[in-house]
C-alpha cells in the first residue's frame, strides 16, 4: 500500500499494489503543467486507487480527451487520464508519502524535451510514448 497528498493535505490516495516503474515524461504540456523539464509519473490501474477529498479536485482538458486533475485549494498536480487508455491514471510519482522501491524506468516524448535540460542517464527514450514492448501492464 502506498499513501500521497496534495501541498496542502485536502486530496489524499491510497494506491494498492506494487508500483510500475516511473515514466519520465518530457512532453511540453506536462512540462507546463509541473513547472519542470519533465513529469515523473506511475502508471496506475484505477481501481488500485482510492482518493479522499475528491470535492477539491478541479480537471483540466489539456488536449482533446486527455485530463489533468489538481487540487483546487493548493495547485498540487495529482494524476491524468486520458480516454485512449480507459482504467489508468498517472499519478505524479513526487506525492508519494512512502520510501519508493519503483524507480525511473523510462523516458517519453523526448523529442520535446526542454532545451535547457539534458538527459545524463541510460535509461531508454523514446522520441514520442513507449513502444508496446516497453510499456507496463498499468500502462
Amino acid at each position: 500500500m502506498h499513501t500521497g497528498h496534495c501541498q496542502c493535505g485536502g486530496v489524499r490516495f491510497r494506491i494498492r499494489g506494487e508500483l510500475a516503474a516511473i515514466q519520465l515524461c518530457h512532453c511540453s504540456q506536462c512540462r507546463r503543467a509541473q513547472g519542470t523539464p519533465f513529469a515523473s509519473n506511475l502508471p496506475v490501474a484505477e481501481d488500485a486507487f482510492e482518493l479522499t477529498g475528491a470535492q477539491l479536485l478541479r480537471s483540466f482538458e489539456s488536449s482533446p480527451g486527455k485530463h489533468r486533475f489538481f487540487c483546487s485549494r493548493c495547485g498540487s498536480p495529482i494524476f491524468s487520464r486520458t480516454e485512449a487508455k480507459p482504467g489508468v491514471l498517472r499519478v505524479r510519482a513526487g506525492l508519494i508519502n512512502e520510501p519508493l522501491a519503483a524507480r525511473p524506468g523510462m523516458h517519453i516524448y523526448i523529442g520535446s524535451a526542454a532545451s535547457w535540460w539534458t538527459v545524463g542517464d541510460d535509461l531508454p527514450r523514446f522520441e514520442a510514448g513507449a513502444v508496446r514492448s516497453e510499456r507496463t501492464d498499468a500502462d
